[in-house]
């Protein structure tokens, strides 16, 4: 059974930046396609950023793209997302997830294992 571990979430300043780290115990991350996913608060989890177990093709949200990039170290076995410039708005509870049947994408049906979040805080 895959269990995820997030970690680097924090308060932050409008502008910004922060790096999540993604990491697993039980199996290798390195098999799954991973994504990110915000839930703020009052709000429903809604996928930020993906990337496929080959690290070749990623998603991502418009209200993200280009100030956010999701990465993955395979010989750290570890998916990164970079988060620059931040705004209020991003605010929340983040997870990272794992798909072991071959989806892809920003939805939260594709994914089968999920961690228990980080909490990032974007205050002035």
């Amino acid at each position: 059974q895959l269990q995820l571990v997030e970690s680097g979430g924090g308060l932050v300043h409008p502008g910004g930046s922060l790096r999540l780290s993604c990491t697993a115990s039980g199996s290798t991350l390195n098999l799954y396609h991973i994504a990110w996913f915000q839930q703020a608060p009052g709000k429903e989890r809604e996928g930020v950023a993906a990337i496929t177990s080959s690290g070749v093709n990623t998603m991502y949200a418009n209200s993200v793209r280009g100030r956010f990039a999701i990465s993955r170290d395979y010989a750290k076995k570890t998916v990164y997302l970079e988060m620059n410039n931040l705004i209020p708005e991003d605010t929340g509870h983040y997870y990272c997830a794992a798909s072991q049947r071959d989806l892809y994408g920003l939805g939260t049906g594709h994914y089968d294992f999920w961690g228990q979040g980080t909490q990032v805080t974007v205050s002035s």
